[in-house]
This record gives structure tokens, sequence and C-alpha cells, in this order.
């Protein structure tokens, strides 16, 4: 039996034209120049206001086909040109990194399982970091050829749009997608059915329609309960991305894990590896149990079978942020899941104890993942340094000074992330095949040749391009409000490009620490408001529905953006996504991380940053200390570090203060050479040349394929 996706809606086009639809349907225009630019000059309007082209390509009127048509071949030359490079990426027998580094492979593909995935602001299916980093691994994969499937969960309304109210109140929006205007198509089975996937619940099945998503030469699969073969009740069960309700999450990560397995089971795919990106997938690990018992296996020969090609990344450097459920709910779910295994409950159960043998603990995904993989990783050194450390009780037998969690650092897609004023003086400067040498350190110190003029020319161009962002999104903000005329076009002079500005956007969790800048509110002002040297600072971020401490940081620094006498010199941009970090970490002079060490298992906005020229300045924690090297940013407090957090947020603010007003406004304003900071431009280079080769998805995937996947595969 075959399986395809079908093209819906019905897309009709000049057949002069006619590959413009499978184009749109694959992500590989989300990451390359020419073909979003070829998008958008079918309509630049359309484009503007739903940078996707499926929707474009739907509201396009068919007389304007014609005017395309009749443009003197301007178009039509455009077009064939970005069709010829598709091609060549898309080519099966093109000469790919792994096919020159594992010339022989005859496997299957590696499964990759996560709850999210962050591609594009025009797919709703992401938080944030978690997702980012597995949209980031998918295109890496592509870029790659490595043999890689994706499998997620396709959420009707996504993760909460961010409204902020005039008072600094966070307000949460939901917004329904139609998956027939995005990117993605339904499979169907050879018969033209829809290909649906049954999982067991407590007295009934649920059933998920399957939708296929190109990402390059890399799909991914994703389980959509919202169809009318469901009860209603069970239909939301992939509505919103982590909902509140721990139920309904476990709804969620019981459909992931087992219709997950069960889609590559219907579809024939073998894979060579299992990798579980966080526990959010875990009970994948009792589907394919319940599989090789079902055949005949015993269940420590199913247990070995399943360790030999799984491995597990955690994210989480804190036991509390382990995912994990009460026992009972475990019960009430997976009862017919151990019939179907014929073992008792409590086998499955003790699978999921952090503690083996001890009672009143709550069943932990993360011990579940661990136990169940022969590989574990966490996803910067001192990540899986922290990660040893709470699991080590995990491995009775390993040595002591053995390290059973491996560290693999992150690293983000340099072609999504990477400015196109700065990617362009990168072609002209190194070639068009930088790409190619992503990992090449000794390459990449050919930025440093580049003309200061010409590099600060070019941030200044994508510093401006997020100033225009900005505006545009507070004048709808402020329009929201109801603020006076005057209020309005005070808007346009705000952020001034000749102004230093530091970026802050992430996840407003209160250890990411987002107002430890205003410990000190009175020298802080002084520094920002220096009418020699003024800073400015742009904060954007969200805090979860049911975090309200986060909330409340939230309402904190916008009421300082908007409502203090640091009104112009402190910005906070509401309804932060993949378009806004986009903006920001192309055009910031410096990106700010502050968060309690060591609770950021890696981080990757800095990355995004420091490849633009961006400099960081960080708390030592995640990938800081693997990165910083005195030339390429600045490490806040020099790394030290208190039990006492009271201690420990004084230390950090007051390093903070001295290293803004002592280094870094000095570098930005003086040593100016008609008008380019020379010192500075040098950091921006070193920042470039050090953090491209070693923290590109490109490195990330040479790691996880050289250490974790052929290893794994070679077990089989």
């Amino acid at each position: 039996m075959t399986f395809e996706p079908t093209s819906m809606p019905d897309i009709r086009m000049p057949e002069e034209f006619s590959r413009l639809r499978e184009l749109a349907y694959n992500l590989w225009w989300s990451w390359t120049p020419r073909a979003r630019a070829m998008f958008s000059n079918i309509s630049q309007p359309l484009w503007a206001l739903y940078r996707n082209p499926v929707q474009l390509l739907i509201d396009i009127e068919p007389h304007h086909w014609q005017t395309l048509l009749s443009d003197g071949g301007s178009f039509m030359s455009e077009y064939r040109r970005v069709i010829r490079e598709f091609d060549r990426y898309m080519d099966p027998e093109a000469d790919t990194p792994f096919k020159k580094a594992y010339p022989d492979y005859k496997g299957g593909p590696v499964a990759y399982f996560s709850t999210e995935f962050g591609l594009h602001e025009s797919l709703g299916i992401y938080c944030g970091g978690l997702g980012v980093l597995s949209g980031d691994h998918a295109k890496a994969a592509s870029d790659l050829g490595l043999p890689f499937i994706g499998i997620g969960l396709l959420y009707r309304h996504g993760y909460f749009r961010q409204n902020i109210d005039n008072d600094g109140r966070q307000h949460h929006l939901f917004n329904e997608s139609d998956f027939y205007r995005m990117p993605l198509r339904p499979v169907h089975t050879a018969s033209g059915r829809n290909l649906l996937i049954g999982v067991e619940f407590p007295g009934r099945e649920v059933k998920a329609r399957v939708w296929q998503l190109m990402i390059g030469r890399v799909k991914l699969y994703l389980l959509d309960t919202d169809i009318t073969e469901n009860d209603a009740a069970d239909r939301p069960i992939t509505s919103q991305l982590y909902v509140r309700g721990r139920e309904m999450r476990f709804c969620q990560e019981l459909l992931l894990g087992v219709g997950g397995a069960r889609i590559l089971r219907e579809m024939k795919i073998k894979p060579a590896v299992w990798h579980l990106n966080e526990g959010h997938s875990a009970f994948l690990l009792f589907e394919r149990l319940r599989e090789l018992m079902k055949a005949g296996r015993t269940w420590d020969d199913a247990m070995s079978t399943i360790r030999r090609d799984t491995m597990f990344t955690t994210h989480t450097p804190v036991p509390a942020g382990n995912e994990a459920f009460e026992m009972d709910l475990v019960e009430k779910y997976l009862g017919p899941h151990a019939k179907g295994m014929g073992v008792a409950m409590d086998r499955l159960l003790e699978l999921g104890k952090a503690y083996p043998g001890g009672g009143g603990q709550p069943f932990n995904l993360t011990a579940l993942a661990i136990r169940m993989s022969s590989y574990s990783n966490g996803v910067s050194q001192l990540h899986g340094d922290v990660s040893n450390d709470m699991w080590r009780h995990l491995f009775p037998q390993a040595p002591h000074d053995s390290k059973p969690i491996k560290a693999i650092t992150n690293g983000v897609h340099v072609a999504t992330w990477l400015g196109h004023d700065i990617r362009e003086l990168v072609e002209e400067s190194l070639g068009h095949g930088w790409q190619d040498r992503c990992c090449d350190p000794e390459f990449w110190q050919g930025v440093k040749k580049i003309r200061d003029d010409d590099l600060w020319a070019a941030h200044i161009h994508q510093k401006e391009r997020l100033i225009r962002l900005f505006r545009h999104r507070l004048v709808e903000q402020f329009a929201r409000h109801g603020n006076s005329p005057d209020e309005m076009r005070e808007v346009e002079r705000m952020l001034d490009p000749k102004v230093l500005l530091i970026g802050f956007a992430r996840r407003f969790a209160t250890y990411k620490r987002a107002a430890l800048i205003f410990r000190d509110y009175n020298r802080l002002r002084a520094i920002l408001t220096n009418p020699e040297r003024p800073v400015h600072i742009l904060f954007s971020g969200k805090a979860h529905p049911a975090d309200q401490p986060g909330q409340d940081l939230v309402r904190h620094i916008y009421n300082i953006a908007f409502h203090s006498d640091l009104r112009g010199h402190i910005y906070f941009v509401e309804d932060y996504d993949i378009r806004i970090a986009r903006h920001m970490v192309q055009g910031v002079e410096i990106w700010l991380n502050t968060p309690r060490r060591p609770r950021e298992a890696s981080g990757t906005s800095g990355m995004k940053a420091g490849m633009n020229g961006a400099l960081n300045v960080s708390i030592s924690d995640g990938w800081w200390p693997e990165a910083a090297n005195g030339r390429n940013g600045w490490t806040i407090n020099a790394g030290r570090y208190f039990d006492n957090e009271d201690m420990q947020d004084y230390e950090d603010s007051t390093s903070f203060y001295h290293i803004l007003e002592n280094e870094i406004v000095p570098a930005f304003y003086d040593h100016r050479q008609k008008g380019v900071p020379a010192n500075w431009v040098a950091m921006m280079k070193e920042a470039m040349a050090t953090i491209i080769p070693e923290f590109s998805a490109a490195r990330m995937l040479q790691d996880y394929t050289r250490d974790a996947y052929m290893p794994l595969a070679g077990r089989k």
C-alpha cells in the first residue's frame, strides 16, 4: 500500500507556473531568500499580509497571472531560476554530505519525535526554544541529506497569541488555523481515504488524521484529532499546545508517542533510530514494547531490542521541570496498553519512577526515557554535567567518574537566521558555497577580511528593518489602547538606529530573570539616559497562561517601558514569535541573557544573534561558557556563582552595570572612523567567525550522526 499527500485545495494557475504549487508546499522556501523574493513578487501586498505561499496562491486573482506572463519575461526568468535551485537541492542523486560521509549506508531513517516544531511564523505549531530547535534540527537534517522523519502534533489553535493591555496585563488569544491554507497536505491511502491512526483511550478509541509537511528533503508527519470520526470531547486533544489541564496534556502525549509509532508502522517505515526530543513522546516506548511482546518476545528481550536503537535528548536542567503525571492518571490511561502487553501495570509504572521502589512518586517521563534508551544527552557541555548529577542514580553500573549522559551542544540553522544583508555580504566576500562549509572554522576566519564599513552598513540595514517592524507593531498596539494622535506620531521617533540597542527576548519564566537589570533602577537610568551616549533596550516575550509570576514580570517591564521615566529607552514588543525573533537577532547590537545558573540548558537565541555580529552579554550558563573567548562578547560576573540567590542577583546586576557603562558603551561610541566603530566591528567579526562554525545546526547534526545515529543504526 502506498501513502501519498493530496494537494488541497485546488490552486489554479497557468501551466507555465505549475511548479509553484510544489514549491509552496515545501518549507525550503522559508530559508531560501530567492524563493521568498519570488513569492513576494507575485503579489507584494498579499505576501506582506500572509508570508505563506499557499495562502498567497489561493487568493491570487486569475487575471494577475496574465500580468506576470506579459511582464517581458522578468518573472518567468526568476521563476525558472528558483525552480532550478530547488531541483538541485531536492535531486535524489545529489552527493549530499551524508552520502559522502556514509556512502554504504542502507538502513532506515531516524524517526525524530517532538511535541512542537518551530519552522516559520506561518505555521503556529510551536511555542519557543524547544520547537525552534526541533525545526532547525529538521532543516539541518535535510541539508545534510540524512534519512530523517519527524513526528509531531498538529494544533488547531496552536500556542496563544499575546495581547498586552495598557496596564501591562497579558491576554491570551487563540486563533483557529485553516490547515488547508497552510503548507500541509493530508496523507491518503492508495484508495484515496484519509490515513487515520487509532489510539486506545479508556472505553474508546481516539482517531487522528495524518498530515504531511515537507521540510526540504525531510517529511514531517503530524497528528490531528479534530475530525468527525471522534467524539466531540476528544476532538480538542490537539487543539492547544502546552494546554493547562494535566489530563489533556497526558492525552496529547499519549497520542504523540503511541500514535506516532503507529504512523510509522502503518506506512511500513522501519526507523534505524528512534530519537525522543524531550520526554513528551516517551509513551512511544510502551507502544514498541506492546508490539514486540505481542509478537512473542519476552519482557527482557523486548526491552533490550528497544534500548538498542533508542536515544533521548533532555532539555531540562532542574528536577521540577521534567514532565511527570500522577500515578492514578497513568493507570487510568495505560490500562488497555498494559493488557495488550500481558504485563502487570505495576511493572510499567516502575519504569517511570525517578527513584526505583520508592512510594509516593509521580510517573516521570524523563526517567522512563532514560531507562529505555541506550544513548541519552544534554544540550550543552554544562547541561550534560548537570544532567549526570540529576540522573546518575539511574546508571548504577556506570563508573563513578564516567558521564553516562552525554552532551551534544545545540546549534541553529544558519540559513534561516542569518540576516539578508549580512548573508549577501558573506556571499560576496566568501562565496555562495558558504553553506557547504558551515562547520569549517578556518573558512569563517574569512569574515575578518570584510571591510569594516561594509559590515557596519549591512548591520545598520538590518537594524533599520527591525525598527520598522517594531514601529509598525507599536502603532497597532497604541491604536488598540486608544492612544492619542500625538502619541501615535511619537512612534515614528522611537528607536534611533544610531543609538546602542540591546535585545532581550525569550519565554518569560522567572528563572530567566528578565527584571534583573532593574535591580538598581537609578544606576540603570543614569546609564541609559546619558545624552551623549544613550542606550535603548528592546524586550519581547510571553509568559505561559498558567504562569502568573511570569505574567507579573511581563506587566512590570511593560509598565517601565511605557509608564515610567525610562519611556523612550525601554521598549516592549508584544506577541513574540519567530518573525520578531528573526528581526531582533539580526538587528540588535547586544544580546542580553540573564538566567539563574544552571537553569538554562542551552539557549539558542544568543547563537542566532552572534551569527549576525551581535555581541552576547550573558551569565555563564548553557552554551555561552563554550563560546565566550573575551573577544566576542562579555560574561556577567565572570561566571562567579553563589548559593544565596539574593547575593547572586546583587553581584550579577552590579557586574552588568559595570560592563555596560565601562566596556560596552565606550566600545560602541568611541574610536569611530567615518561613523564606523572600529573596535566594535572587530568584535562583531570575532563573534561571527567563532560562533557560526561551532554553533550551527550543521555541526550539531554532524555530532548527532557521528556519536549517536550511526552507532545506534549499526546495532541492527
